[in-house]
């Protein structure tokens, strides 16, 4: 199987949608192919974060007892003269409408608070995939000037890699990534024992001031740069995890 053909058919695989001969080709596929098989364990990410969290809501308050009402008055409106009923339709009409906009409303909310949610949950999973794996780097060195050109044919774009070494923060090296659906690109530092995944990706937003989160004793912090999106995460302390990202912000990239 190829990577395109393979790729396709992992969120069925995760499913457990796929036959017998199809599953069999597929791991065996995902054995020798580490993008693919990255792709897959994100997937097994998303489907186990879906299975933990609810995407139910509940309707707003009275919501039910205001439709009712509102059908109960169209009923017996259907007694009275035309101009009338249509008056009682009207209303009902409206409670509805109004009712479902509402409801529009916060689906829309949550539903996006439930991608950012997703999306940090990710990050997270892949920054402790990396350290249980002991797969920290594909390109281990120190050296900028060999980080960088290793992404070259690997990424449709060029990450920005700096060596923050004189300020406290080792490189440690480069490695392909798989989030939010697509590649991303990798950067490893380690501040004493402590290491930091910095996972950059392009982006078509303006940019945006530093956020951050703290998640399962993980920190992160978000920002957005220059047409790039940065996610710092790791287990070393927000203080200097903030200084990290302000280094990085702070600093030239080198030619």
């Amino acid at each position: 199987m190829i990577c395109e053909d393979t790729q396709k058919l992992i969120g069925a695989y995760v499913d457990g949608e796929l036959d017998l001969v199809r599953s069999l080709d597929l791991e065996e596929h995902l054995r020798a192919c580490v993008i693919c098989a990255r792709i897959q364990e994100n997937h097994q990410t998303l489907r186990a974060a879906f299975a933990e969290s609810s995407l139910y809501f509940n309707p707003p308050s009275g919501l039910q007892n205001r439709v009712r009402s509102a059908v109960r008055k169209t009923s017996k409106a259907e007694t009275r003269p035309r101009v009338v009923l249509g008056r009682w339709v009207f209303v009902a009409a409206s409670v509805v409408v109004v009712a479902a906009v509402s409801i529009w409303g916060i689906v829309l909310l949550r539903t996006q608070l439930s991608a950012n949610d997703l999306l940090t949950q990710e990050i997270i999973s892949s920054h402790v995939r990396s350290l249980m794996a002991n797969h920290l780097t594909d390109v281990p060195s120190s050296d900028q000037h060999t980080v960088k050109p290793w992404f070259n044919g690997k990424l449709d774009f060029s990450p920005p890699v700096k060596d923050l070494a004189e300020y406290g923060f080792a490189l440690v090296g480069g490695r392909l990534d798989y989030i939010d659906n697509h590649p991303v690109a990798t950067l490893v530092y380690q501040r004493r024992k402590h290491f930091i995944n910095l996972f950059i990706w392009p982006s078509t937003q303006s940019d945006e001031r530093e956020s951050s989160a703290s998640r399962q004793g993980y920190n992160l912090i978000h920002w957005t740069r220059s047409g790039m999106e940065y996610w710092a995460v790791s287990d070393l302390n927000s203080g200097e995890l903030q200084e990290f990202a302000q280094t990085i912000q702070n600093t030239e990239t080198p030619h």
